[in-house]
């Protein structure tokens, strides 16, 4: 699976973060890594939260998304080198001060970056890949792998397809399949629409532990 970086121009104020949280979500979709959307999101929202706190509401920023091996990194740029994020210990009663240490507490490593015109803030999250174009191994994934392999009498199926000429014959084989699991629901008199809808029902709700 190729992950290319991307990164998004913002302006650092609150009515921007959930924008910015749907944009995370919706990537790691479709990168594969639905299971860690949420601790991104959050990362996301702290990260952005600083710079608004510290270095000014409307400051001109940039997130940036890429993998680190097979790690996620986030990073949030500002333009002001003079103020970096510290890792606080606020009291209970206290209303701030616990944005870095969510990051801390959630991500497996995070930093800052000076540059002679902006800073970075970063942080690292485990995505559980065993390699950076490699896919989360979960059980609906593997029970998928271990049908195609016996359907088309070869394996291992997937784990030699990466490249794009070997998913899209990867792709061309799975659609092969479900259509004839849909000819077997028809030629049993089942509701093959209603099997549909139940499938997609079913796929969503378990994204994040396919």
């Amino acid at each position: 699976m190729s992950r290319k970086p991307w990164d998004l121009a913002f302006s650092a104020d609150p009515a921007e973060v959930a924008g910015l949280r749907r944009i995370m979500r919706l990537h790691l979709g479709i990168w594969g890594l639905h299971h860690i959307a949420d601790d991104a999101q959050l990362c996301v929202s702290e990260l952005v939260a600083n710079v608004i706190a510290h270095v000014g509401v409307g400051t001109p920023a940039t997130l940036a998304v890429s993998m680190s091996g097979e790690h996620l990194r986030i990073e949030v740029h500002d333009p002001d080198v003079r103020a970096s994020p510290t890792l606080l210990q606020p009291n209970l009663e206290a209303e701030g001060g616990r944005g870095m240490a969510l990051v801390d507490a959630i991500a497996d490593r995070w930093g800052v970056e000076l540059k002679l015109d902006r800073k970075a803030t970063w942080c690292e999250l485990a995505t559980g890949l065993t390699a950076p174009g490699s896919h989360v191994d979960g059980p609906g994934v593997l029970r998928a792998e271990a049908l195609l392999a016996t359907y088309l009498e070869r394996e291992p199926f997937l784990r030699v397809s990466l490249g794009p000429a070997g998913r899209a014959a990867a792709e061309k084989s799975v659609i092969k399949l479900v259509t004839d699991v849909l000819h077997w629901l028809h030629a049993h008199g089942c509701d093959v629409d209603e099997a549909l809808d139940q499938a997609q029902t079913r796929f969503e709700a378990g994204l994040g532990n396919c």
